[in-house]
């Protein structure tokens, strides 16, 4: 009964428009993360880290008008948890990157899409019960 007032039709809408605007996002990531590997030279966990700031940014504006249609006056304080949230995940998914490709070889580009699959999860509930709640 517990699992049934939890996973709600409203709320697998939300994942689900929350996972659309992080494909979007993806395409951020993975574009400015290339642009400052391939191009630029920039070492590829600062690289990594340059696309994951501005994903994170671009979902958060997307996530707050679309996903959770937040009317939250404090916007700072909103993007700051976002933020702080999109933080951890971005050490979870450094970790999963550097797992991968140091201890397993793994393809960098293959171990950043699993990484970034994984913490899509944890990016969704605690901003569902935390950011936006």
């Amino acid at each position: 009964m517990l699992l049934q007032s939890f996973f709600t039709e409203a709320f697998f809408l939300k994942f689900i428009k929350f996972s659309l605007v992080g494909f979007s996002g993806v395409f951020v990531d993975f574009g400015t993360t290339f642009i400052c590997k391939e191009i630029l030279k920039i070492q590829k966990y600062v690289a990594n880290t340059c696309g994951f700031a501005l994903a994170a940014t671009t979902n958060y504006f997307m996530n707050r008008l679309w996903t959770f249609h937040s009317t939250n006056p404090n916007v700072a304080l909103e993007f700051s948890r976002f933020f702080i949230i999109a933080l951890i995940g971005l050490c979870i998914n450094l970790l999963i990157i550097w797992a991968m490709t140091g201890k397993f070889k793994v393809n960098f580009y293959v171990s950043k899409l699993i990484a970034t699959l994984l913490v899509t999860l944890w990016n969704f509930l605690i901003n569902a019960y935390y950011t936006f709640a």
